[in-house]
């Protein structure tokens, strides 16, 4: 993926309408095989979640306790690091998911 600081400024405006939106756990999946680019934050959960409006985002869940995922669980979206800095030393964030 390339972390261009036009691409990330481009998307900043869909992180911001998911940032801080409440929702629940509708389900989720722990990568143990991620993508290129982030292999040292395996294993991870996604989930899929319901957010208050109606609307579906899917997310890293963090700041969890591994034995404490549940499905309808309360969460909130938070900001934060996606991946390592790239050759440039662009910082990509988006959107996570936190446990409320």
């Amino acid at each position: 993926m390339n972390n261009s600081p036009v691409k990330l400024w481009r998307n900043q405006k869909h992180v911001r309408a998911l940032l801080g939106k409440r929702g629940t756990i509708m389900t989720y999946t722990v990568i143990r095989v991620p993508p290129a680019g982030y292999e040292g934050q395996a294993p991870y959960p996604v989930v899929l979640v319901q957010l208050e409006n109606r609307g579906h985002a899917v997310g890293q869940l963090v700041d969890y306790e591994h034995k404490h995922i549940k499905i309808g669980q309360s969460v909130i979206s938070v900001l934060r690091r996606v991946k390592s800095p790239d050759n440039e030393g662009v910082i990509p964030y988006g959107i996570k998911f936190k446990p409320i």
